[in-house]
């Protein structure tokens, strides 16, 4: 069992190496788009069929990356194979074209039902021209998201009660749209959370109708909220956290009545917070600084966010 167990390692770090040189074959166009697409997903279901004969002992032990940025698709893959008769439905709020998404391997891999948002109209009309538009069940809805239009928006797309999975990636108002939304109720549900906020505070942005991340400060590092805000509000909201992504800004969690496949996983947020390395500040002409977000959090004390503990205004 052991050495089975070795060999199916073996076999996933194999196949995720193929995927890292078939990326640097489209880097110097020795394969189309439709090539890469197609080569992607043949292995991708090779990590997903490997995936399920490996000892699994925490969440970052499933990671791969078909379409996703991190090693979100792996961790999907792993974790709607524990949980009997989900919905196959997902919804994802901000997904740019929707090359690089966290659902874009569930459509086409597992062939779910999805609704995606994204305040851009060409980027909605981009994904309306590709060929998944017709070859799976999707719809995407150019959208500026706010807690006032959200559940209307949802609504309107024809999606409603339980299903799959929500996942929350908008830069901004996360925590408060997340509060909101009534209008489904997810077994799974993924946020984004802010690394740079640090472990211990329960913080968000205040709500802004029209909060847009690069405007609010130059830095891109005034956004959304910690990762023990939304423990909190998951918890309110019946939800149990199961982890982050290795790479620090994807936190999981699932519904409580559905939880019992998973309880091994059940952790807190000082447990489960994955501090970002990611080096993304600018100074006020737009440019990356490539300094550590440490340095430059201390700058920003003078703006405000809510401690969701007590409702009141602070200082970051």
């Amino acid at each position: 069992m052991f050495l089975k167990s070795k060999k199916t390692k073996l076999m996933f770090r194999i196949v995720k190496n193929i995927i890292r040189i078939l990326l640097d074959k489209r880097k110097l166009k020795l394969v189309s788009e439709t090539e890469l697409m197609q080569q992607k997903l043949i292995l991708g279901r090779l990590l997903s069929n490997q995936q399920k004969l490996l000892n699994i002992e925490k969440i970052e032990d499933t990671e791969f990356s078909i379409f996703s940025q991190w090693g979100d698709d792996g961790i999907i893959q792993y974790l709607i194979h524990q949980i009997k008769d989900l919905p196959k439905t997902f919804i994802e709020f901000g997904v740019e074209n929707y090359r690089e998404s966290n659902t874009r391997f569930l459509l086409c891999n597992n062939n779910w039902r999805g609704l995606i948002f994204d305040g851009s109209q060409s980027n909605m009309a981009f994904v309306r021209q590709e060929a998944i538009y017709w070859q799976y069940n999707l719809r995407a809805e150019p959208l500026f998201i706010s807690a006032e239009n959200i559940n209307e928006a949802i609504k309107k797309a024809n999606f409603s009660g339980e299903i799959g999975i929500l996942h929350i990636d908008i830069d901004g108002n996360d925590y408060w749209v997340w509060k909101e939304i009534s209008q489904v109720n997810p077994v799974l549900v993924i946020m984004e959370y802010n690394s740079a906020f640090g472990k211990n505070r329960a913080i968000t942005t205040p709500y802004d109708p029209n909060f847009y991340r690069t405007r609010a400060h130059h830095s891109n590092l005034y956004f959304g909220a910690s990762l023990r805000a939304l423990c909190v509000l998951a918890e309110e909201k019946g939800y149990a956290f199961i982890g982050s992504n290795s790479h620090g800004n994807n936190a999981y969690f699932v519904r409580k009545d559905k939880s019992s496949p998973l309880q091994n996983w059940i952790t807190d947020f000082e447990k489960g917070y994955v501090r970002s390395e990611f080096r993304e500040d600018r100074d006020a002409q737009g440019q990356l600084t490539f300094r550590d977000w440490s340095e430059v959090v201390p700058t920003l004390n003078a703006l405000k966010v809510v401690n969701v503990l007590n409702g009141q205004m602070e200082n970051l």
